[in-house]
């Protein structure tokens, strides 16, 4: 990795392994195990998304407390407890033996999730790589964009030969033997961090002041907006592309939106690293309308559904880098953490009932109205971006101003 000393290296491909457990099983494989849950305690499978959607609102609300011990403590001590308190979790629900019992499972998983997923890796990074963060975000939202095409597939084929409670008792020592030993391995290496010289960095548009905390308001709400067209997507990806004709080519054609997730942060790398963050909020924030814009039009074909997958893991891609990148440009570092606790739980607090009104919606109007639905949310996620960008470049014009004068 470029411009990266091998420690901050290290530290990435670490959190990187960590994040694509972390994602892969405790979101990914949701999609794929809720049909079997469902069956088993004989219920109806919206009343298992509906139990995913108050567990990720349960989460969302102590996402905030989560970002403010990583600010006080250190965030590597905070995905550590993350591990255990994930491992425990996934145990809890493997040993769920009735549908009340898997709901608290559930949101013992989102609690956990609020102290391992990205939110606590970006602070990490922010803390502890200096001005290389926004840098080392990309690098890990690279590495991370696997979780999704390892997890689908992996967990389909596990549950060849497993049911679906043993599969949580490996996800639980997925996270006991593999998670929480790297992230022990993190407090060292942030302790060693921070003992480095500090290197000053540039100074954010907006930092203080009404200015700053209307832009912050938008930020939420446009982080809200992607996180439910997001969740809603995600979440039902492969029962969605059979009722939309699609049948068994769904998990493979799902397998695709990884892949682009990753080709979308190379493609940043490689020709979008100057790039501000709030331009490529916005350039994100538009390929997700566009890709269910594509899917509502060309279903049941599969040329269309793979372009759909490829466009929507494009905006997904993008989307991962901005939650981290966006918020430290335009704030900078003071109080990131505590910042991106916030962004979590206005974002998991209306995507908390996306995986249920999604389930309701293709039950009582079909697939492609529900899908046209997604693509409003989507194209008023463009519009706040849009204005969080004019924003932005009035406030640079403005700085340049004061500096000339």
């Amino acid at each position: 990795m470029p411009k990266s000393t091998p420690s901050n290296a290290a530290a990435i491909w670490a959190l990187g392994v960590t994040q694509i457990i972390g994602y892969g099983t405790l979101y990914y494989s949701f999609s794929i195990l809720a049909p079997g849950i469902a069956e088993e305690f004989g219920i109806a499978v919206e009343w298992v998304y509906g139990s995913i959607s108050l567990a990720l609102l349960a989460g969302g609300l102590i996402s905030p407390y989560a970002g403010g011990l990583a600010d006080k403590h250190g965030a590597a001590l905070v995905l550590s407890i993350g591990s255990v308190a994930a491992a425990i979790s996934l145990v809890v629900c493997g040993l769920a033996v009735n549908a009340s019992a898997f709901l608290a499972g559930l949101i013992l998983v989102e609690l956990a999730s609020a102290f391992v997923l990205y939110s606590t890796a970006f602070a990490l990074l922010a803390q502890a790589t200096g001005p290389q963060a926004q840098r080392s975000i990309t690098y890990l939202t690279l590495i991370a964009g696997f979780a999704s095409t390892i997890f689908w597939p992996l967990t389909t084929w596990m549950l060849q030969g497993l049911d679906w409670h043993q599969v949580y008792f490996v996800f639980a020592g997925m996270h006991a033997l593999v998670c929480l030993p790297l992230h022990l391995w993190l407090t060292r290496f942030a302790r060693m961090a921070a003992q480095r010289p500090a290197e000053k960095s540039p100074v954010p548009a907006m930092e203080t002041g009404g200015a700053s905390h209307s832009t912050f308001v938008l930020v939420v709400l446009g982080f809200s907006l992607a996180g439910f067209v997001s969740a809603a997507t995600l979440f039902h990806i492969v029962p969605m592309l059979a009722m939309l004709g699609l049948g068994g080519s769904g998990v493979l054609v799902a397998t695709l939106f990884g892949p682009a997730q990753v080709a979308s942060r190379l493609v940043n790398m490689a020709f979008g690293k100057d790039l501000p963050a709030p331009t490529l909020a916005v350039i994100s924030a538009v390929l997700m309308p566009a890709a269910l814009t594509v899917l509502a039009l060309t279903a049941p074909a599969i040329g269309g559904a793979v372009a759909f997958a490829i466009i929507f893991g494009l905006g997904s891609g993008l989307f991962s880098i901005v939650s981290g990148t966006l918020p430290l440009a335009l704030f900078g570092k003071a109080g990131f953490g505590k910042r991106l606790g916030w962004i979590s739980l206005g974002r998991l607090g209306v995507s908390a009932v996306a995986p249920f009104a999604l389930s309701v919606a293709l039950g009582a109007i079909g697939p492609k109205p529900s899908v046209w639905l997604l693509t409003a949310a989507g194209l008023s996620c463009v519009a706040v971006f849009g204005e969080i960008l004019r924003r932005s470049r009035s406030s640079a014009t403005l700085i340049v101003s004061s500096q000339t004068v």
